[in-house]
């Protein structure tokens, strides 16, 4: 049988949740991370680890058929792939920074400057639709002490909590795009291999819809379960039983983490009481 081959980085904090999401979705890989390649026990699927950056390349290529890694990447390397999944984990920034005692006058600041970047192609793009003319130079690592040694005026790098930008004297003045994990495929799948993937998939958006929504549980008066039924659609709608106290219900329903704060103070309103919130392992549409 087949084995679907996937690339993840070999290593770092994308790793990591990537070996963790193969976890929850009922994946055995043993040692994978000591290893450059790996295979799950009970599954079909084959893991390379490899730089987050080379990972385009080989699923265009056809040596993986499909890649865990940042959506930056992806627009970066700009390879004939298809993303077919947002995982909801690894969030970033791509922003432009300048040192922290400059005057940022909006983007036309940057006309006829020097930006040091990793992600020169995301970079132009952006500064050729706003109509700026700027120098874009390419440096492997370390971007944010490009301005402290003279080498450019500012630069345009992934932000995560800002805390780097501030050790180097820096300020983050636009938000340029915004980065989550994708997942990626090879635009010419054999029908077995997609066959793979497809199961693949079903788990990876049980595992997603899960970490995106709550089990919700509550007591709530007769009279307010129309309006609460409104708030709380859930799947398709809330299970409603008769509780031994006249006049009273409860409620179990489904909540988007999002949303959770909001909709709780609405139910208080409401009446609700008892209110009690449950993780969801996973969740099938």
């Amino acid at each position: 049988m087949s084995k679907l081959k996937i690339a993840i980085q070999k290593n770092g904090r994308l790793s990591e949740k990537s070996l963790k999401l193969f976890e929850e979705c009922g994946i055995k890989i043993s040692n994978g991370e000591r290893k450059l390649k790996a295979e799950a026990k009970n599954f079909p699927l084959e893991l390379l680890f490899l730089r987050d950056d080379d990972i385009p390349q080989y699923v265009e290529q056809g040596v993986a058929d499909i890649g865990i890694l940042g959506e930056n990447e992806v627009w970066e390397k700009d390879k004939n792939v298809s993303v077919i999944e947002k995982l909801g984990f690894a969030n970033c920034k791509l922003s432009l920074a300048i040192p922290k005692d400059e005057i940022y006058t909006g983007p036309s600041y940057f006309q006829n400057k020097i930006i040091a970047t990793s992600y020169p192609k995301i970079a132009q793009n952006y500064f050729d639709q706003e109509g700026i003319s700027v120098c874009i130079e390419e440096i492997g690592g370390s971007v944010e002490i490009a301005t402290g040694i003279g080498l450019a005026d500012g630069i345009f790098d992934i932000v995560s909590t800002g805390s780097t930008l501030i050790m180097n004297g820096l300020k983050e003045v636009e938000v340029v795009t915004t980065s989550e994990a994708v997942l990626i495929s090879n635009t010419a799948l054999s029908l077995e291999k997609q066959a793979i993937l497809d199961k693949l998939l079903f788990r990876l958006k049980a595992v997603k819809n899960a970490s995106e929504n709550n089990y919700i549980l509550l007591n709530a008066p007769n009279t307010a379960i129309e309006q609460i039924c409104a708030i709380l659609p859930g799947m398709k709608a809330p299970t409603i039983l008769p509780l031994a106290s006249e006049g009273w219900s409860s409620l179990h329903s489904v909540v988007k983490e999002d949303e959770f704060w909001d909709v709780i103070d609405q139910l208080k309103a409401l009446g609700a009481q008892g209110i009690l919130v449950v993780p969801i392992d996973k969740m099938v549409l």
